[in-house]
């Protein structure tokens, strides 16, 4: 599993680094351009994600139908050249125009729908938790890498940084990662695009995804900000609290992502973030020092890395194998369009509202959130069991539609039968006898 799964999450880190690189800064660096206003801001910041959300879903279908390394190919070519225009962009328009071009290369749910592809269901979690783990290290080191380097060399060079490591990605996909197999979806059927906007988990996992974002932009948007215009700090020493942040998050990643995966307690792991979110807020927006406002950024970190080992693992377990590729992304949708919207009102308010008023609306809409994660369920352990096709009948697989049985696929590169089912209500012995 690791060898194919290894190199599909250095590209997604890679890409993520390239967009986290700037996030720690680019609030200060983009003020100082031309034509700059806290509104354009909020579009810059969040821009990326607009077109993200757009091209999510395009994207994913083209995937599910063209195939995954063709739609990650363009979607990397697409935001190494968003990368170059904010490179060199001397006004804030131009800079806006980068972005939105960096996040047109949509390929997020794409890489993850192509793990899906290459491993097995009882591996999935392992792999998902891998590529979640992913980001939230490369997520850890632009944290203390863009301030410094950003100080260091300027910020422009942070984006020519972005556009390098999506060309490393693109060497790494076409030489490193196997094609994925050929699948012959269950029932042959097409995924339902309303029945998925319309199962409660996707939807409450799609709102969670939502907020997730978006308080993680406004945060982006507010800390060097504050940290420079409140506390007199020099971008030089953002370092020093983006550092322990970095800890004490990844601190707190591994534990979350094991206390997930393997005991099975996906929403409490979430519903705990989502308390170290409002807490997070409060001590910012109230604090009197740039120690205590140090303190509160640490404790978002810490929520935000204990969400994001989890977040793609637990949305593709409430969607079957034919609908992986739309699921996510729609999944991906929401998170981008609260990227966006995080960044854009938090711009809009930012010079109108008090800040102490906007952290207690932000801790009202967490205890909202915990509650609608209180109502989802944890998905339930299914099983597999994996049939070759030269000892099994691929015409019996009509049987499975009318018994105990979840999904069912044929993996035509393999020649095997994968069927999923609860050992509680059919046996393996039984699932093969149907398909004798």
């Amino acid at each position: 599993m690791f060898k194919s799964i290894l190199p599909l999450s250095s590209i997604i880190a890679l890409r993520f680094l390239g967009l986290f690189l700037v996030l720690p800064v680019i609030s200060v660096y983009a003020m100082n351009l031309e034509g700059a206003s806290t509104t354009l801001l909020g579009i810059v910041i969040g821009g990326y994600a607009l077109t993200q959300m757009i091209f999510q879903v395009p994207f994913g279908v083209m995937s599910d139908k063209l195939g995954r390394k063709g739609t990650i190919v363009l979607g990397l070519i697409l935001f190494a050249l968003g990368s170059l225009i904010c490179a060199v962009s001397t006004d804030i328009y131009t800079l806006m125009f980068g972005r939105l071009l960096q996040g047109a290369g949509a390929i997020g749910a794409v890489v993850t729908a192509m793990i899906s592809d290459l491993v097995k269901e009882e591996q999935r979690p392992k792999a998902m938790a891998l590529m979640g783990m992913s980001i939230a290290g490369a997520f850890a080191i632009s944290m203390v890498a863009g301030p410094i380097l950003g100080a260091a060399y300027g910020i422009e060079v942070l984006f020519y940084i972005t556009m390098v490591l999506a060309l490393v990605s693109i060497y790494v996909l076409l030489k490193k990662v196997p094609n994925p197999p050929q699948i012959t979806h269950t029932y042959n059927k097409k995924a339902n695009l309303k029945e998925i906007l319309l199962n409660g988990n996707s939807i409450k996992m799609n709102i969670t995804n939502f907020l997730q974002k978006g308080l993680m932009t406004f945060a982006f948007m507010i800390i060097p900000m504050v940290l420079i215009n409140n506390f007199s700090w020099e971008l030089s020493e953002l370092w020093k609290v983006y550092v322990p942040a970095m800890i004490f998050g990844v601190l707190a990643m591994g534990p979350a992502a094991v206390f997930a995966e393997k005991k099975g307690k996906f929403k409490e792991i979430l519903i705990i973030g989502v308390v170290f979110f409002a807490v997070s807020y409060l001590v910012i927006g109230f604090a009197n020092s740039a120690i205590v406002f140090a303190i509160g950024v640490v404790i978002f970190f810490v929520g935000f890395n204990m969400h994001e080992p989890i977040m793609q693992s637990l949305a593709v377990k409430f969607a079957k194998v034919h609908q992986r590729g739309l699921v996510l992304g729609i999944f991906n949708s929401a998170g981008y369009l609260g990227t966006f919207l995080g960044g854009v009102i938090g711009g809009i308010f930012y010079e109108d509202v008090s800040l102490s008023t906007l952290v207690v609306v932000i801790a009202v809409v967490c205890v909202i959130w915990a509650v609608l994660i209180i109502t989802m369920p944890n998905p339930e352990k299914k099983k597999f069991v994996y049939l070759p096709l030269d000892e099994y009948k691929q015409e019996n697989t009509s049987k499975l539609e009318s018994a105990n049985i979840d999904e069912w696929y044929i993996n035509d590169t393999e020649q095997i039968i994968a069927v999923k089912y609860d050992n509680e209500k059919i046996s393996e012995d039984e699932v093969k006898n149907l398909l004798k």
